[in-house]
Formats: structure tokens, sequence, C-alpha cells
């Protein structure tokens, strides 16, 4: 993991917002877009840094793409800073 990667990717509102968005459950990238007063390119680009980040994965089934979050990345990153705090990561 690159926690470069990850701050870079969890640093923009709509990604922030799509992972919201797929803690719901996968999504394909037409779903994920219509959620979204942006053009596909601009969902495109977002999904393409946050698989970058590896905060999400993609599966295809025939010609559709579904995206699911990556929450493995999401704890990882939780127990870093948790260690900054100074919290008990035994808890």
């Amino acid at each position: 993991m690159s926690i470069n990667n990850t701050m870079k990717a969890l640093s923009d509102k709509t990604r922030r917002d799509i992972l919201t968005l797929l803690k719901q459950g996968r999504k394909s990238a037409g779903e994920i877009a219509e959620a979204f007063p942006v053009t596909g390119a601009a969902i495109s680009r977002h999904l393409s840094v946050l698989k970058d980040a590896d905060l999400i994965r993609d599966e295809r089934e025939g010609k559709y793409i579904y995206y699911e979050l990556n929450a493995s990345v999401l704890e990882e990153i939780m127990l870093w800073i948790k260690t900054l705090k100074g919290d008990d990561i035994d808890d």
C-alpha cells in the first residue's frame, strides 16, 4: 500500500463520495456516474485514482465493469491513524 496514493485519493470530495456510495454495495460504472453531476470521463478518472490507491476493486461481467469497496486498505489507514493518536491498537 502506498500511503501517498491513498491520501491523494481521499483528498478529493467526489472520490470520498464514491467510496460512500460503494459502501452500500458494488455498482457499475454507469450507476456510479448517474449519482454525480460530472461527465463520465471525470468519473472514470476518479475510479482510476481510487483503483490505483487500492481503495476499490473492479470486476468485469460481460460488457459491464462493477466496482466495490476494498475496506482492508481503509482499515490499515485507520490503524495507522490510531497509532499516531497514541491509541492502543489492541482494543
